[in-house]
């Protein structure tokens, strides 16, 4: 009795990780997605990556040096990256925390983006995802920007 119950106890453990695993993949999927459709300049694909409604927004400061959030509509993210060239945004990122909890994710993914192959700046993107449909879409992006004390990324 004793190697059912712990065979089955180890079943149902490794069957959560599997399946913890396979929804972080599919959460990454999304992300990875998005940056492909920049470097691509796509705007097709990357508008296919958010939910409806979705927002992007920006802490920066303003010329008096006070913090602001600054907003930026998808539909012009968009139109700005159709305009680029095809490699000119290269955004490398590195996965540092995800968590999901049903239809919900949080992803923290510090970056360093190089506009046609030199580096512009660095910061971190706060994602939240929300399953629709079987399918993690963007609901929400707040990232941060700078150009000193960055975090290493892979080239992608």
């Amino acid at each position: 009795m004793r190697i059912v119950f712990c065979s089955l106890l180890l079943l149902f453990f490794y069957g959560s990780r599997a399946q913890s695993a396979a929804a972080t993949d599919s959460v990454k999927a999304t992300i990875d997605q998005l940056f492909v459709a920049i470097r691509n300049a796509d705007s097709t694909l990357l508008n296919q990556c958010f939910a409806p409604g979705a927002q992007l927004q920006t802490v920066t400061k303003n010329q008096d040096a006070q913090v602001i959030v600054r907003e930026e509509p998808i539909s012009e993210f968009s139109a700005s990256v159709a305009k680029l060239a095809k490699d000119a945004g290269d955004e490398r990122i590195v996965y540092d925390m995800i968590k999901i909890d049903q239809d919900l994710a949080v992803v923290w993914t510090p970056y360093q983006f190089y506009y046609k192959g030199a580096f512009n700046h660095c910061g971190v993107n706060s994602f939240q995802l929300v399953r629709i449909n079987n399918e993690w879409k963007i609901q929400y992006i707040i990232d941060t920007r700078r150009k000193e004390d960055c975090i290493e990324a892979p080239k992608q």
